[in-house]
């Protein structure tokens, strides 16, 4: 078994992964390093979510190695890997799933308070994000009341207010007007620049990319070749596949 760069926080090789017979991934290799914002940019149904799931220990691959801080995360039992999702990683989704029975605040801070941290100290650090990201003062309200802009934010606080050194952003601004993204992708990147967060971000906008460092472009399940981010602009063209 190889192991991983010291310097990669996630590393994966070979992957494979089929969902009810149907293949997802075809041999898909991946570095990350620490601090790093990479961009998985690719069409629907490229595999981009299943890779995430993948990486960060949701599911295990059919086939292949993934690596977190040079241990290897595919062969932990599902509890040990349950631990470091809780502690270690971060998640958010087009889709917020926030709990309707909190409130803002209590949704942003619950990893902190699953994780057995103080009432005081939870809702602070929850607070930070969710001011960050402008939508400090509905903090007390709950998701009923909100508008989705506004649980898609609350959704990305929750993701950063647990100190994670790695977040999945899996599509995160597909429900939000241009307005709303452009902040979210801003509050992410600057979380990456100056908490040392590593950001593993699945789009299938070439928009997006301009707030990666490197772009890794996915089609059919196989991986294009590795690309530099389109600084200050979209991508110009898809990654060939291989």
């Amino acid at each position: 078994m190889e192991a991983p760069p010291d310097n990669d926080v996630l590393w994966a090789r070979a992957l494979r992964h089929s969902h009810q017979g149907s293949p997802a991934l075809l041999g898909v290799s991946v570095n990350v390093r620490a601090g790093e914002i990479l961009a998985v940019l690719g069409p629907r149904g490229a595999g981009k979510s299943t890779l995430l799931r993948c990486l960060s220990g949701r599911i295990v691959a059919d086939d292949g190695e993934v690596w977190f801080n040079s241990a290897p995360l595919h062969t932990l039992p599902e509890a040990a890997r349950d631990q470091v999702r809780r502690e270690r990683f971060g998640w958010v989704g087009g889709d917020a799933q926030l709990v309707p029975e909190l409130t803002a605040w209590e949704n942003a801070a619950l990893p902190l308070l699953l994780r057995g941290e103080s009432h005081r100290a939870a809702r602070t650090a929850a607070q930070e994000w969710l001011d960050r990201l402008d939508i400090g003062a509905e903090a007390g309200k709950r998701p009923g009341d909100l508008l989705q802009a506004q649980r898609q934010r609350v959704a990305v606080a929750r993701a950063l207010a647990g100190r994670p050194d790695v977040v999945f952003a899996d599509e995160p601004t597909a429900p939000l007007h241009r307005a709303d993204q452009a902040l979210v992708l801003r509050t992410l990147a600057s979380a990456a620049r100056s908490h040392g967060i590593t950001v593993v971000l699945a789009t299938g906008d070439p928009e997006v990319t301009a707030h990666a460092d490197r772009v890794m472009g996915l089609i059919d399940g196989r991986p294009g070749a590795p690309m530099p981010a389109q600084a200050g602009g979209p991508a110009s063209s898809w990654p060939a596949s291989v």
